[in-house]
């Protein structure tokens, strides 16, 4: 087994404020095998000389949609299964080259394509798939217009459809134990409105109580878990009470909620880029004028989310929800964040965090002994400066996915 020692590395580890110097880290297959502060002797490794750049844990992103490759839902819905098929590998192939070398699919990424990136066939982050998003007649995963007349499962079959609609305690409860005997690592529901949907509020409610216990309940029973789409108080106590573990977005959260959310050990995944993206782009690439009427409301509240959530100590993942062309713009959301958290917060969610709500701790997110060495070298410290880690991937001198080199600038 093909052993890589990095030496001479500056630490990044998740939580703390500034990287330590001097330290080598030894790779063995797809996994760490030791880190130290002293010169690691191993004679059969091949040594690479970092040169005293920040060395940190692959980043993780826990809200994408890949099999998103346009912006407006509905015709992503009717592309045929080939084009989003082909469409699908350079939007995986520039998160991996932006560092980003695990995603949490939140609809529309099923089994087969986290195989096939596992089986080396296309480069791209490991993938959580969550499958088809489950969502009612009406809510924020029915992208029919009021002008539509087609029914709800006419394009269930298509890669680019991201959801299903279903409706009923027996319907959720079948479409849940589908999802996961096709291969989803975790249950997407759709608990309230939303802006890409254009027939329905953000303050509408996703979803009877019955319906949520029965899906979560299903997710259980396999040992997974349910994450929601959801944005104002009422819609997150709704879900988080019937055992929702994440919620996403969240941007209209209130103090009382988000300490709520801290007594039952829930996650907040805010996306704050996509509405940033969305009010800038949204009607070039497409995006109805009923959904873009909907991206204020939510877009001016997302910081205040995010100082919500700290004050009450729940847990911050790190998500994007970005959709179609706007896939280029995933980075950006660490400088958004700026103007709230510090780096330091800003990254752990991005690592240590995310690795939590993937259930992955010690294995994602951390650069220690027996994770998978997922690693990237930074040209500089991200923790003084946080837009190292926005763009394309230009300040990433290294990018390693499972042991192996993606990207190799290193001298």
């Amino acid at each position: 087994m093909e052993q890589i020692v990095l030496r001479n590395c500056a630490l990044l580890v998740p939580g703390e404020d500034d990287t330590r110097g001097g330290y080598d880290v030894l790779i063995e297959g797809d996994r760490i095998r030791q880190v130290s502060d002293r010169p690691i002797v191993a004679s059969n490794a091949r040594s690479v000389d970092v040169g005293g750049k920040t060395v940190m844990p692959g980043l993780i992103d826990c809200h994408v949609h890949v099999m998103s490759v346009v912006a407006n839902p509905t015709e992503n819905a009717g592309l045929p299964n080939q084009t989003t098929a082909y469409a699908v590998i350079p939007v995986l192939r520039s998160m991996l080259s932006r560092g980003y070398t695990t995603v949490r699919d939140a609809a529309g990424a099923d089994f087969f394509l986290a195989q096939a990136i596992e089986s080396g066939y296309i480069d791209g982050p490991r993938i959580f798939p969550s499958g088809k998003a489950l969502s009612q007649t009406g809510g924020h995963g029915d992208f029919r217009r009021r002008t539509d007349h087609l029914e709800p499962s006419c394009c269930s079959d298509r890669l680019g459809m991201l959801t299903r609609v279903e409706d009923g305690v027996d319907s959720v409860r079948k479409a849940t134990r589908e999802e996961l005997l096709k291969g989803a690592t975790q249950i997407k529901i759709t608990a309230s409105g939303g802006v890409a949907s254009s027939a329905d509020r953000i303050d509408n409610t996703g979803f009877s109580l019955d319906e949520i216990r029965a899906i979560v309940e299903e997710a259980a029973a396999t040992n997974t878990y349910v994450l929601a789409h959801a944005y104002t108080p009422r819609a997150i106590r709704r879900a988080i009470d019937c055992g929702v573990r994440t919620i996403e977005h969240g941007n209209l959260v209130d103090e009382e909620t988000a300490k709520r959310m801290h007594e039952l050990g829930v996650y907040a995944v805010p996306t704050l880029v996509t509405y940033d993206a969305l009010a800038k782009h949204g009607e070039h690439f497409g995006l109805y004028p009923e959904s873009i009427a909907k991206v204020a409301d939510v877009r001016e509240a997302g910081l205040r989310s995010l100082e919500i959530f700290r004050n009450a100590d729940v847990k911050i993942g790190f998500g994007t929800d970005l959709l179609g062309e706007m896939h280029k713009y995933q980075s950006d959301e660490f400088q958004i964040r700026a103007s709230v958290l510090k780096p330091s917060e800003i990254i752990a969610s991005a690592t240590a965090t995310n690795a939590e709500i993937l259930r992955m701790q010690g294995q994602l997110g951390c650069i220690e002994p027996g994770a998978f060495a997922d690693l990237l070298v930074v040209d500089g410290n991200p923790l003084r400066d946080i837009s190292l880690l926005a763009g394309q991937g230009e300040h990433l001198t290294a990018i390693m996915k499972s042991g192996c080199f993606f990207k190799n600038e290193l001298a």
